[in-house]
């Protein structure tokens, strides 16, 4: 099944390109109940929003008239929870193709086989590029182990999308679930960016405590992008603002984290920012639509 979303841009209020498939069709989620309670009181989310359908998130994004990019995040072998299967969401998108846009989520630690997944997921199910949480795939972005993954994604034409900062995963468990933050700075993935210059790559979140690394590595890799999702606008370092007004205003993207943070409600805050006029429409569709071809 080749699945292309037939995006009609024009008619498009805006491009999330950062939401979660966090429930599968079977009712399994991607997530321990450890992690999932502590992520959920982290940003506050009641249990009946935390787990929208994939009928539910496209028949929710198509009354907003916004697309989005979904993903589930593959970290098995870390956590032992199987991840909401990418084919469901390449599913999700043929019954969906006005809104949803298809990406993937490959464990590094699955080696070729990961490798053969890219391939597959790309050329049978029309998915668009792939998710990495490097803390809760334990992995360092630039760990050489990974770069099978990288060069296959570069091969196929697609992006890959990378945690950055702090993750509400774990926040407030005992020992943070066991999550490590030390793997999701964006200084590893500036490596990644130097090595595979021809693979897109999208930064996600503004990148606490390393904010001004993920502004450096934006300004100086070409390929290199900066979604705002994870947090409220009304929370962003001011350096972010200024960056995504001037030297990143074609390169800094909308994004939610959904289901943990509405596009309502993120919407709602960044339109209390001072963020140029002729930036903003860059910032909720422009640019994404560039960047994905459409």
């Amino acid at each position: 099944m080749t699945s292309e979303p037939r995006l009609d841009v024009d008619r498009l209020v805006a491009i999330d390109v950062h939401t979660h498939a966090e429930v599968s069709a079977s009712g399994a989620g991607s997530l321990s109940a450890e992690l999932e309670s502590a992520s959920s009181e982290y940003f506050k989310v009641a249990d009946g929003r935390r787990k929208p359908t994939l009928d539910e998130i496209g028949a929710y994004y198509r009354d907003l008239r916004m697309a989005a990019i979904v993903f589930t995040v593959d970290a098995e072998a870390a956590t032992g929870v199987p991840a909401v299967p990418n084919e469901e969401i390449a599913e999700a998108a043929h019954r969906y193709p006005d809104v949803i846009i298809p990406f993937a989520s490959i464990d590094p630690a699955k080696g070729r086989s990961g490798v053969r997944q890219v391939r597959r997921l790309v050329e049978e199910y029309g998915v668009r590029g792939f998710k990495f949480h490097p803390n809760l795939q334990a992995f360092f972005p630039n760990d050489r182990t990974a770069y099978p993954l990288y060069e296959a994604i570069e091969d196929a034409g697609a992006i890959a999308v990378f945690h950055t900062g702090q993750t509400g995963i774990g926040a407030g468990a005992p020992g943070g679930g066991g999550i490590r933050l030390k793997y999701s700075n964006p200084m590893h993935v500036d490596d990644v960016a130097a090595d595979f210059p021809a693979m897109p790559i999208i930064l996600a979140h503004p990148s606490f405590p390393w904010q001004d690394e993920a502004l450096a590595v934006a300004t100086h890799k070409p390929q290199v992008y900066i979604d705002l999702s994870g947090w409220s606008p009304k929370y962003f370092p001011p350096q972010l603002v200024q960056y995504a007004n001037t030297l990143l205003k074609d390169k800094v993207l909308f994004g939610t984290d959904y289901p943990l943070l509405t596009p309502e409600r993120w919407l709602a805050d960044f339109d209390k920012l001072p963020i140029k006029d002729e930036v903003r429409p860059k910032i909720l569709k422009d640019n994404a639509a560039r960047l994905l071809g459409f």
